[in-house]
């Protein structure tokens, strides 16, 4: 599954540099951070709702929409989902109460 993350990143990169009109992620690197973290904030509410009240095929569609725009804005500030999961790795074996409080000092 790790492949379908590498593949992302490629096409992110990709896009980035050559920025193909027809390309959504294009038209949001055009936009800006701002722009794709006002998507990101739309998506996460999405998921919300459909967690709350839709099928378990609404969830997986809103969650993957949620991913993939985070995904294009972690790509703006040169970061993919290799950064993520190398930070989850680290995590392992660590209390999630400790690692939040290890955080904050």
């Amino acid at each position: 599954m790790n492949d379908i993350l590498t593949k992302l990143n490629l096409i992110l990169e990709d896009r980035k540099s050559k920025r193909p009109e027809e390309s959504y992620v294009s038209s949001l690197y055009e936009m800006g951070l701002s722009h794709t973290c006002d998507k990101v904030e739309e998506e996460a509410s999405e998921l919300i709702n459909a967690l709350k009240n839709e099928s378990k095929e609404r969830v997986v569609s809103e969650a993957a929409d949620l991913w993939f725009h985070s995904l294009v804005a972690l790509s703006m500030k040169n970061l993919s989902s290799n950064d993520i999961l190398i930070e989850l790795e680290k995590r392992f074996g660590i209390s999630g109460h400790k690692e939040k409080n290890d955080r904050s000092t």
